[in-house]
């Protein structure tokens, strides 16, 4: 570990890290075998399973012939950012005059790294849940006990996968480079958070272009259920779960558990300048371990408190399980700041651990947020549902009012988490107050197993659900299935306003993170943005657009993908003996729509979200940046739980009306709530869901660029021809997503 002087209790501890590490992989290869041993059920539901299996498998190796490329262009420019730049102070001590080539490989191997842990955990998850959708629709034919324990068991695989390699890629990376292991974390967090990028973004569009086809015509059209297997588009629609869903929300905590503890320990190194102590480093690290270790009891508790204290209700059980994990986190966190960190330091010892209780409370509010405003018991959905009776435009109205009222709680809920830093830290320092932000977000996602296994809960048993009815299993079964699907529904809004909770965390703690590396290279910084600067005003208001721009894009990208899925599934219900069901349509040409439509967006999307910030940052410089990525963050934070919330809302409006509240399935109002539903579609999963990595991404490129982008307070020519050339590029990127998609003039 470098040129740190540890103690033996220290040098233990971090080791036993990767023990814990390895541990989570263990486990998930455990309930892996458990999944893989239970029954596929019929030849039916096999047939039906078959079908989905193969779409995900062709789509994801497809999205992964996009990635690579752009990966390895990428492994280049990250290379160069440290060859470029001067390195830090702590990589001279340790390589001398090695310093700047050793850094550069690193960070080059810590990118390659951290996108292919973020693959693995996308697309082994999206597998394992495929593999666990048929074996719950067959359990449900057994009890709902056995169908509950395989669909959340399947999600925890992925779970625990996520745990395991982030808490093994981040460690490993600190015992090689020590002192000096920022500059290859940047690597790692940033290879992750653009794989997560890219699966969001083409799982987004996969999912929902299907998803509003199916439902225009399907049910709206021809008032059929929402996966009869007359309908062309409910194969893709099982398939875009699953992309979309399980891959990309996997990846998606995936990268920002790995933000959080490279924010953590980049500020940790700065108080350890400031200091000399080490448990500003060893801290976050030890409390990720214990989080894995909560998560695991957590996880496996859920069959358990589902047969006793919840009696057959499943959100109820996952609840208690997720309170377990969170109370051992914060009783353990406790212990370690006494027996460690108090003996290091006498004073101020017990702030870290309340900074990561502060996270995992504040965590659980999020959660019980979003349950309000999109829980059909609640009463936003209730009065979205009872504003179907009166059509439509009422129902947009009163979906679209409570979105807007939920980013604003949602907002002074971040707020009030960071003023607990504030409040704790804010007598010792600015760096402090940061620095307990990134342990806020430490503890946000210390539990990030349980917040992926109950995720990825939600697309198995919809999917499970989806076999059910295209494989005619017997009524009992579809009912377990169907109220596992319904707890699905909840659970995979609630993971998603935790996910943009967390997002937000970290570009905070990464934020803190840019300065602290500027004032590396300048020291005459500050700890301060002016925003009364116009060039940091021009910057805040840039940064305040980029996600709106972003969020536009990816809707009229699901809108044009969803115009030619209409169209297909139209003829298809044209041809002789399909409406009859005597014929089964042709599935794959649906299948082609939502593949097309999400691999055409992925490079206009890479390539804006990269050149943008270095545009900014050298046209405008580092002050400007900053104002850019506080506008980013903000705008992002708001439209994100907006998206998410509302069409939350709206999808569980539209469940109550089909349950036979308003006047039930078939009627005007279950029309209205289909249409609702169907504009929420790709605000929730798509639109909203993405722009957790854009921010998180825009502001790891910031904290790479910016020691270069310090260096001058002028822009040269040879600079300013290069960034009206990436300008250019930009502006080519954003007229490509726009362009009319061929596939919808066809149809």
């Amino acid at each position: 570990m470098g040129t740190l002087s540890l103690t033996s209790f220290e040098t233990a501890a971090i080791y036993a890290v990767l023990v814990v590490a390895v541990l989570s992989l263990v486990y998930a290869y455990m309930l892996y075998r458990n999944v893989m041993a239970e029954s596929k059920g019929t030849e039916a539901m096999v047939r039906v399973w078959t079908a989905v299996k193969e779409g995900a498998d062709a789509y994801l190796g497809q999205q992964l012939r996009i990635i690579l490329p752009f990966i390895a262009i990428l492994v280049v420019a990250l290379f160069a950012s440290v060859w470029i730049a001067k390195p830090t102070p702590e990589a001279m001590e340790m390589y001398g005059e090695n310093a700047r080539i050793t850094i550069a490989i690193g960070r080059a191997i810590a990118f390659v790294l951290g996108a292919s842990f973020s693959l693995m955990v996308g697309q082994l998850g999206m597998r394992m849940a495929v593999q666990g959708n048929v074996r719950v629709a067959a359990a449900s034919m057994r009890s709902f006990g056995d169908a509950l324990r395989i669909a959340y068991r399947s999600g925890t695989v992925t779970g625990m996968l996520t745990d395991g390699l982030g808490l093994l890629g981040g460690t490993t990376i600190f015992i090689v480079f020590g002192p000096a292991a920022p500059d290859a974390l940047l690597g790692f967090g940033f290879g992750g958070t653009l794989v997560a990028l890219f699966m969001r973004v083409g799982g987004g569009i996969y999912t929902k272009a299907a998803d509003v086809g199916a439902d225009l015509v399907g049910k709206v059209e021809e008032n059929l259920e929402e996966d009869d297997p007359r309908n062309a588009a409910v194969i893709a629609d099982q398939v875009g779960d699953n992309v979309g869903d399980c891959a990309g929300m996997a990846a998606d905590i995936f990268e920002s558990y790995e933000v959080t503890i490279v924010s953590a320990l980049i500020l940790g190194l700065a108080l350890m300048r400031l200091t000399g102590d080490v448990y500003w480093i060893v801290f976050p690290l030890l409390v990720r371990a214990i989080g894995v270790i909560s998560s695991i009891i957590g996880t496996f508790s859920v069959p358990v408190w589902e047969r006793t204290v919840a009696k057959g209700n499943a959100w109820h059980a996952m609840e208690i399980a997720y309170e377990v994990s969170s109370v051992i986190t914060i009783g353990l966190s406790a212990v370690l700041a006494l027996v460690y960190v108090r003996a290091v330091d006498p004073v101020n010892w017990w702030q870290p651990a309340v900074m990561v209780s502060a996270g995992v409370i504040f965590n659980v509010i999020v959660n019980r947020l979003t349950a309000y405003f999109t829980a059909t018991d609640k009463a936003p959905v209730q009065e979205i549902a009872k504003s179907t009776k009166f059509g439509p435009a009422t129902t947009i109205l009163s979906g679209l009012a409570e979105g807007y009222e939920s980013s604003t709680w949602s907002v002074l809920t971040i707020a009030a988490a960071i003023m607990i830093s504030v409040l704790v830290y804010g007598g010792l320092g600015t760096a402090y107050v940061i620095y307990g932000v990134a342990l806020i977000g430490i503890g946000w996602l210390t539990h990030a197993g349980n917040l992926v296994s109950m995720d990825s809960f939600g697309p198995i048993s919809d999917n499970a659900n989806g076999i059910g009815e295209m494989a005619k299993m017997p009524e009992s079964a579809r009912k377990i299935m169907t109220d596992l699907d319904a707890v699905g529904n909840t659970t995979k809004a609630i993971t998603k306003g935790v996910a943009i909770g967390s997002a937000v965390i970290a570009a905070v703690a990464l934020f803190g993170s840019f300065l602290t590396d500027i004032k590396l290279v300048r020291p005459d910084f500050g700890d301060v943005i002016n925003i009364a600067d116009p060039r940091v005003f021009v910057g805040f208001l840039i940064g305040g657009g980029i996600p709106i721009l972003f969020g536009a894009l990816l809707v009229k990208a699901v809108s044009r993908a969803a115009n030619g899925m209409v169209a297909v599934v139209r003829k298809e219900f044209d041809k002789p003996g399909v409406r009859q069901g005597t014929t089964m349509p042709d599935y794959k040409l649906a299948v082609g729509i939502s593949t097309i439509a999400a691999q055409r967006e992925l490079l206009p999307v890479g390539i804006m979200v990269v050149l943008i910030p270095i545009i900014v940052g050298f046209t405008l410089k580092a002050e400007a940046l900053g104002g850019f990525l506080a506008g980013v963050i903000l705008s992002g934070q708001l439209l994100a739980v907006f998206m998410s919330n509302a069409g939350g809302a709206w999808d569980n409006a539209k469940k109550l009306v089909e349950e036979g509240h308003f006047g039930g399935k078939g009627s005007d109002a279950h029309k209205a709530s289909i249409v609702g539903d169907t504009v929420g579609d790709p605000l929730k999963d798509t639109a909203g869901p993405a722009l957790n990595p854009l921010i998180k991404v825009i502001n790891l490129i910031a904290l790479i660029i910016a020691p270069i982008v310090v260096t001058s307070d002028t822009l040269d020519i040879p600079t300013a021809i290069v960034m009206v050339v990436l300008l250019a590029i930009v502006v080519w990127a954003i007229r490509r997503s726009k362009r009319p998609a061929q596939y919808a003039l066809d149809a």
